[in-house]
């Protein structure tokens, strides 16, 4: 059998870059290995409390998204978070067996209690233990996450061992971080300064929905200085960083030319820009037009999402109803 891969992502706002290469590419690739479970995060999302317009919103624009990146509804499972109600009631058992201390030593808490301290709310606090409900519902034993989630992972391990001794059963599996690619790509933003992200505002991102006339309004912005001063000099980071996107949508004629004429300090950085920029929308538009074709679809987006229920709550299912056994909740 398939072992089990469950991952995540939280209806925030639109993929970028960044989503596409460093996680979306290797789901795609992922499901034809693996037995896949792919949700998007409502339930989590309600610690920062969106709209109910916002969240419906937000929910579709991720399912439409990844569907036009490739993920095949037909190959893995897709579905929305609290369409699986057996995912709460499991997060409610585990609650039982997760201690105050442990849940404030999260760094992620921590680090929401600075950044949000008129927020401090229940859901941050047992957000480890929703995110364990979430892989120990399927016993995923391959979890793809960054290095700023292990720490997640390791409650996980821990509300499933703590589970399996108070009951004396071996009835969860352990789960690990999971990279499927042999060399993560780490793509940068625009604003020269470290990874793209929707934290650093619209300017810093390149959304996969976004039309070629954003995408060169956004590029010829993007950081750069003054220019080389000396042959063969080492590139600051801004400009690495535009070379280093280049990398990804450009052939490698194209990089070596401009590679060639940085070292030569002939380089124009509108003309590299203007490069960057229609390289981008080539490989942006197909992927684009998906989306624009799905988003008016609500008929394919409704069966894919009651699909992707169907299927994630007849592994959940059995998972709850296991979980109850072994508790001790039986019928009269």
């Amino acid at each position: 059998m398939k072992e089990t891969v469950v991952s995540g992502i939280r209806p925030t706002g639109k993929l970028h870059l960044g989503n596409y290469f460093g996680a979306v590419t290797n789901f795609v690739k992922m499901q034809y290995d693996y037995n896949c479970f792919f949700f998007i995060a409502d339930l989590h999302s309600l610690t920062t409390h969106p709209t109910p317009q916002d969240l419906h919103s937000y929910v579709r624009h991720v399912l439409v998204e990844y569907l036009a990146c490739g993920i095949n509804p037909e190959e893995t499972t897709i579905y929305i978070q609290s369409d699986v109600p057996e995912v709460a009631e499991l997060y409610l058992y585990l609650n039982m067996n997760a201690y105050m201390g442990e849940l404030e030593r999260s760094t992620s808490f921590k680090d929401k209690v600075r950044s949000q301290p008129d927020n401090v709310n229940a859901g941050l606090l047992t957000y480890p233990t929703l995110m364990a409900a979430d892989i120990l519902i399927h016993k995923a034993t391959k979890v793809p996450v960054g290095k700023d989630q292990e720490q997640h992972l390791e409650f996980t391990r821990t509300f499933g061992n703590r589970f399996n001794r108070l009951y004396q059963t071996e009835y969860f599996p352990e789960s690990f971080a999971f990279n499927y690619a042999q060399n993560l790509v780490k793509v940068p933003g625009l604003d020269g300064n470290g990874k793209m992200s929707k934290s650093s505002g619209e300017g810093n991102c390149i959304y996969l929905s976004d039309s070629p006339e954003v995408i060169r309004k956004k590029v010829s912005r993007a950081v750069t200085d003054g220019g080389p001063t000396e042959e063969n000099q080492s590139k600051p980071e801004a400009i690495q960083n535009l070379f280093d996107l280049m990398k990804i949508v450009s052939t490698p004629d194209t990089i070596a030319h401009f590679d060639e004429l940085y070292n030569k300090m002939n380089i124009r950085y509108g003309d590299f820009k203007k490069q960057l920029a229609e390289d981008m929308i080539v490989f942006n538009t197909p992927i684009r037009e998906r989306i624009e074709d799905l988003s008016k679809d609500s008929s394919f987006l409704r069966q894919v999402a009651k699909h992707g229920a169907l299927k994630a709550r007849e592994s959940a299912q059995r998972t709850i109803r296991e979980v109850r056994e072994i508790i001790g909740f039986k019928s009269f």
